[in-house]
């Protein structure tokens, strides 16, 4: 039943809705899905931009959000002081896509949330497209270091994770930024430890981790 469900939220959408770019897409966003801008903000990035202005407007909270890049798949935004979101339109097939959008919050270290959506602004299941990194997987063992640092010591910080898309291509990048919500002593001592990012390609329709 549930690949049923997903089959027909990935095909039974139109040959027009498919064609769409992602300035489209994301203008034609319900406004349960965004709390800050409204249907007109979105209008106005693009118009903005077109124009050769700074495209930045005023928010449902009367702060500022800011369009900071638009292509024909990829648009970045911040929505706020402390919030961005990225958006990337991905190849399903020939004549399918899918909507993966990063919303990243900064705290004490920068954390993100991705989700992927149909064109159609209908969620659907993470796990069909990438398994995320756990934070066990940015551990490493450095051959020239001689101190020692379990996975289990590791592991007891709270876990932050980062994620990138990027405007050239349709990779997803993972950070993990643990340390930096961590105490000076404790980030030198795992630094070594840990791996800078991992990167995942698009293949067939979802994410890979590069080897």
């Amino acid at each position: 039943m549930r690949f049923i469900l997903l089959f027909s939220m990935l095909f039974g959408l139109s040959a027009n809705a498919q064609t769409q770019d992602i300035n489209s897409v994301f203008i034609s966003m319900p406004d349960s899905l965004s709390p800050i801008l409204t249907k007109v903000n979105r209008q106005d990035f693009a118009d903005f931009l077109s124009s050769g202005m700074k495209a930045v407007v005023k928010n449902k909270f009367d702060g500022t959000s800011e369009m900071l890049k638009l292509t024909d798949d990829y648009l970045k935004l911040n929505t706020t002081s402390a919030s961005s979101e990225e958006m990337k339109l991905l190849p399903l097939n020939d004549s399918v896509n899918v909507l993966c959008v990063v919303k990243t919050y900064s705290g004490p270290a920068e954390d993100s949330k991705v989700t992927f959506y149909s064109t159609k602004w209908e969620e659907l299941p993470l796990s069909k497209f990438i398994s995320l990194p756990r934070h066990e997987d940015f551990y490493k063992l450095p051959a020239d270091s001689t101190a020692t640092v379990s996975r289990e010591e590791f592991l007891r910080d709270m876990y932050i994770m980062q994620a990138e898309l990027s405007e050239k291509n349709n990779d997803i990048v993972f950070k993990c930024n643990t340390l930096m919500a961590t105490d000076k002593e404790t980030a030198e001592k795992l630094k070594p430890f840990t791996i800078d990012s991992l990167r995942y390609r698009w293949v067939n329709g979802v994410y890979v981790k590069e080897k």
